[in-house]
């Protein structure tokens, strides 16, 4: 029997890869009922996604079965009526009039959730709540792990998603920003816990040769099942999403959960992952350890994000690597692209790793700000922006704008200065 945390199955059914077949992807999702995963991911965003599984649920009268989380792209919408519109949209689309779990879907820092405030989300919600249209209410996430304990902080969730796998430990939210989010009480969903097959299927040479030469308990185990143990061994994981693609993989996935239990790990084997991840890291191009002692940049470069997302070129490719920096740099309140850096050096001072950082965020630059990279961000600045003055409010959106405007203006290798406005007299009006 598989182990529930906070009513949800504690292997969730990602659908964002369903593909193929109306039949086989009926008998993958049927399958998995059957054995006891009770919580399916899906977004507005997905194509075909949502009414997909919305098909096979009606078709097989088990809807009340299962708990479905979708998600709501509010860097696509700027009002309560737009909400809505989305809103009933996904309903139709997954044939149902209830939503167990709803998402802000990449939802970067508390700057954004304050536009989408003034925008009307949280009233939005709690009406949705009230009327039992939705159920509970969390965000999904990609970022840091101080702009995570910030968000965490700033509403009352009912739950989050974030990205976590044994090589994103120290990364992303991280395993830090699991125990923050642990400790207030706000259940973890975890998503790309293989990092896209990269884990399972995609491993270099040596790290796969690790796990090959090492029995788990008396027998070789497949790098998934590895990768997954080492997320359900923590106390802090609700549910573990897999896209699961093949009835072989459900059962395989199931048969793991069902053994799986946190604290189950012993050092021997939380070792190997220690080498695996050095073994998957040994191709990265900087050696960056996410350490923060750069930090804060002056200019509001994200330097440990954007040397994360150019490492991962090497082990995720570089259209995955390509839209982690976009989210990462681009879709906060304040752009954090390594094209802002003016090489000041003050970075470089304070890094143990002794890397020439402002050398390495050109070599990012050059690597994913492209025009049409350049152009996406734009226009998602101006929706944003547009969102907030719609809203009536000046933002950060608005006064990012202007940050960027400012820089544009000062001279390279020298932090921003904010020269005093002298102040306007003011002339006295003549008596007719």
């Amino acid at each position: 029997m598989m182990e529930k945390r906070n009513k949800r199955s504690i292997l969730g059914y990602g659908c964002m890869r369903l593909s193929g077949q109306y039949d086989a992807i009926e008998e993958q999702i049927m399958h998995a009922i059957e054995r006891g995963v009770n919580y399916f991911d899906t977004a507005y965003v997905y194509p075909g996604n949502e009414a997909l599984l919305g098909r096979v649920l009606e078709n097989n009268h088990c809807r009340e079965r299962v708990r479905i989380a979708t998600k709501l792209p509010h860097y696509l919408a700027r009002d309560v009526a737009a909400f809505d519109r989305m809103f009933n949209t996904q309903k139709k689309r997954l044939q149902t009039d209830y939503i167990d779990s709803y998402l802000l879907h990449m939802l970067p820092d508390t700057e954004v959730l304050h536009s989408l405030e003034k925008a009307g989300i949280l009233e939005w919600v709690q009406e949705k709540k009230y009327t039992g249209s939705i159920r509970e209410f969390g965000f999904s996430y990609h970022g840091n792990t101080e702009h995570f304990k910030e968000l965490i902080d700033a509403f009352d969730w009912d739950f989050c998603q974030i990205q976590y796998n044994y090589i994103d430990e120290h990364t992303q939210a991280g395993a830090e920003g699991l125990r923050y989010a642990a400790e207030k009480g706000v259940p973890v969903i975890i998503m790309e816990p293989l990092r896209g097959g990269l884990l399972a299927d995609k491993l270099p040479a040596d790290a796969k040769k690790i796990f090959d030469e090492t029995p788990f308990r008396g027998r070789i185990a497949s790098p998934a099942e590895w990768g997954l143990r080492w997320l359900w061994d923590q106390p802090g994981v609700s549910c573990v999403l897999s896209g699961m693609t093949s009835v072989d993989m459900v059962d395989e996935n199931i048969d793991v959960a069902e053994s799986a239990k946190i604290g189950d790990l012993t050092e021997e084997e939380k070792d190997v992952y220690r080498r695996v991840s050095e073994a998957i890291l040994a191709s990265t191009r900087v050696g960056c350890t996410g350490c923060h002692y750069c930090s804060p940049c002056p200019f509001g470069v994200d330097i440990p994000g954007s040397f994360r997302c150019y490492n991962s070129i090497s082990t995720d490719g570089y259209i995955r690597a390509l839209r982690e920096y976009f989210m990462t740099t681009s879709m906060g309140a304040k752009y954090s692209r390594a094209g802002l850096c003016r090489s000041c050096g003050k970075c470089k001072e304070h890094c143990p790793q002794e890397i020439d950082i402002p050398t390495e965020l050109k070599a990012v630059k050059r690597s994913f700000e492209n025009p049409i990279f350049l152009c996406a961000s734009a226009i998602f600045r101006r929706m944003m922006t547009h969102r907030s003055k719609h809203a009536g409010e000046r933002t950060a959106f608005d006064m990012d704008e202007a940050r960027m405007a400012s820089m544009r203006r000062e001279p390279a290798g020298k932090p921003p200065v904010r020269k005093p406005q002298p102040k306007k007299s003011k002339k006295k009006r003549r008596k007719r």
